[in-house]
């Protein structure tokens, strides 16, 4: 099998594109150098993508859809050859406490941030090789309970338990899977948290601010080049794990 050298400038695949975490990621690999598809459910993804330079392309498509996703990896290995780097980041929020939640929120949240990853990577594999990197957006909510987050939480604990998996089942092919989990970050997500709310978590963090999308961006760089680290979880949250 071909192996990535790590001279080969990437190509890489990152859902949810379209603005926040993804954009910073996306933003990150095109300034040092690699080749960015920018996937998104927004109309202008093309446009955000062509703002970034000639090395960037940007493809509409829903993550919850598994023929999009298909679609989307087959064109940017017509035009690029494969995929070095896929960061599954697309994510949907939903809250709710389990008595009230809506059915519709909980199948809608489950299949954009645990099916969407799992149809993301069935439709890379075939354009991915030896070297490559699987990068999963995880979240602290995966790991400690926060009332009213079943839908967000069960998800990205779904997905930290896929990663797991992954980097079972894809050792033999030299690919390496790892989760990021991010902290508080001031991303649109976040923007609608009241300031009581936000003072309050904030306040619960070590490093006593809110994260910055281009500081997990180059966690996520660092982390898709790492050749011997695969099936790892790797906390940026400014500490906010210890503290819970």
């Amino acid at each position: 099998m071909t192996k990535l050298s790590p001279s080969v400038q990437r190509r890489w695949f990152v859902t949810g594109a379209s603005r926040g975490l993804g954009h910073a990621i996306a933003t990150l690999a095109i300034a040092r150098g690699d080749k960015v598809c920018l996937v998104a459910r927004h109309p202008d993804i093309a446009a955000v993508a062509a703002a970034l330079g000639p090395d960037a392309i940007g493809v509409q498509a829903d993550v919850s859809k598994a023929e999009d996703l298909a679609t989307a990896c087959a064109a940017v290995a017509d035009r690029w050859g494969g995929i070095d780097v896929l960061v599954n980041n697309a994510g949907l929020h939903r809250g709710g406490k389990v008595d009230v939640l809506d059915v519709a929120d909980w199948e809608q949240s489950l299949a954009t941030n645990l099916s969407g990853p799992m149809h993301a990577v069935r439709a890379a594999l075939p354009h991915m090789s030896g070297g490559g990197s699987i990068v999963n957006i995880g979240a602290v909510v995966g790991f400690r309970g926060f009332a009213g987050d079943s839908c967000y939480g069960a998800s990205k604990a779904g997905l930290a338990g896929l990663t797991q998996i992954l980097a079972t089942e894809l050792a033999a092919r030299q690919i390496r899977v790892n989760l990021v989990v991010p902290g508080f970050v001031m991303t649109d997500m976040t923007a609608g948290v009241s300031e009581r709310a936000r003072d309050a978590i904030v306040a619960k963090v070590p490093l006593r601010r809110m994260g910055k999308p281009e500081e997990i961006a180059d966690v996520c760089w660092w982390v898709a080049g790492s050749t011997y680290m695969t099936g790892s979880v790797v906390m940026t949250d400014g500490g906010l794990m210890c503290n819970l």
